[in-house]
C-alpha cells in the first residue's frame, strides 16, 4: 500500500477499490487514487482489473477446452480430456433436464457460464496480497483480482442473460405473444371490458417480475463473492497464526461456496431460457 502502516480501515478500503480508468474533472483521463476519484469519474468509469481478470480468465477456459478438443481420443482419455468430458456431461445433463425447449444455443451458453464464473470466483482463493503488493510495485495502485466481487460485472452478465430472455421471447412467440404474455396474466377474464381494466395490472406485475430476474441474477452472484472476499481480508488482518488457523478452514469451505454461485447462474439462465420458450 502507500503508507507503509495502513490502519485496518484503510488497508480494507485499498483491497475493496478497484483500479478505476475514467475522465476526472480535474485531472482529465487517468487512473483513479481513492475511492473519491473514482466517484468523480461517473458511470463511465472502466474498472481495468475487472475487465483484465475477466477476459484473461475467459481466454484461458477457451484455451484449455480448445486443447482438450484437439488432443481428444476414441483410445484411453487423457487427464484433461477426462476433466472436460466430466464437466460438459455435468452441464448437457443439467440442461436436458431443465430446458424444455429447442436450442442450440443453450448448452453452450449454460457451459460458457458455469466455467467461466467458477474460474473467476476462484481467483478468490489467491492469498489477498499477493497480486496487489506484486502490481503496487510496479506502480499500479489497486489490483482486484476477482471479478465477480464487481458488481459491474456480475450485472453485466445478468443483463446479457436478460436480453437473451427477450430474444427468445419474442422469436419463439412472436411480439404479440410476448406481449400477451405480459399483459393477459396472472389475472384473466372473459369479459372484454374486465380484461381490459386488468391488463395495467397484469403489466406492472409482469414487469416487476421481468426485470426482477437479471438484478437477483446479478447481486445474488456478488453478494456472496463479496462478502467472501471482505471475510478473507478481516482474516489478514489478524495476527500470524490466527491467520493460518481460520483462512484455511475458511478457504475449503469457500471452494463449495465458489462452485455452487457458479452451478447456480448457470442453473438459473437455463431456467430463465426454458422459460422464454415456453408457450401460456
Amino acid at each position: 500500500m502507500a503508507t507503509e502502516n495502513p490502519t485496518s480501515s484503510e488497508y480494507i478500503k485499498h483491497h475493496l477499490q478497484n483500479l478505476t480508468f475514467g475522465y476526472h474533472p480535474e485531472n482529465g483521463l487517468s487512473i483513479a487514487h481513492g475511492a473519491d476519484e473514482a466517484s468523480a469519474m461517473g458511470f463511465w468509469a472502466i474498472h481495468l482489473d475487472t475487465m483484465f481478470w475477466s477476459i484473461a480468465l475467459g481466454c484461458f477456459f477457451i484455451w484449455l477446452f480448445k486443447k482438450a478438443a484437439d488432443s481428444v481420443t476414441a483410445g484411453v482419455p487423457g487427464g484433461l480430456q477426462n476433466f472436460v468430458e466430466t464437466i460438459v456431461e455435468f452441464v448437457d445433463t443439467n440442461v436436458n433436464d431443465t430446458f424444455s425447449g429447442k436450442s442450440d444455443v443453450v448448452a453452450p451458453l449454460a457451459l460458457t457460464i458455469f466455467v467461466w464464473v467458477f474460474l473467476m470466483n476462484l481467483m478468490d482463493l489467491v492469498p489477498i496480497d499477493f497480486i496487489p503488493r506484486a502490481t503496487e510495485e510496479m506502480g499500479i495502485p489497486y489490483m482486484k483480482i476477482v471479478p465477480t466481487t464487481d458488481i459491474n460485472a456480475t450485472l453485466g452478465m445478468s443483463i446479457s442473460v436478460f436480453l437473451l430472455m427477450i430474444y427468445f421471447s419474442i422469436k419463439v412467440k412472436g411480439g404479440g405473444g410476448f406481449l400477451k404474455e405480459l399483459t393477459l396474466q396472472p389475472f384473466s377474464s372473459d369479459n372484454f371490458v374486465v380484461q381490459a381494466l386488468l391488463v395495467p395490472v397484469n403489466l406492472l406485475l409482469e414487469g416487476i417480475s421481468l426485470l426482477a430476474k437479471p438484478v437477483s441474477l446479478g447481486l445474488r452472484l456478488f453478494g456472496n463473492m463479496y462478502a467472501g472476499e471482505l471475510i478473507f481480508i478481516l482474516i489478514a488482518l489478524l495476527p500470524f497464526y490466527a491467520q493460518w488457523a481460520l483462512s484455511v478452514p475458511w478457504a475449503i469451505f469457500h471452494i463449495l461456496v465458489i462452485t455452487l454461485q457458479a452451478f447456480i447462474f448457470m442453473m438459473l439462465t437455463i431456467v430463465y431460457m426454458s422459460m422464454a420458450h415456453e408457450h401460456h
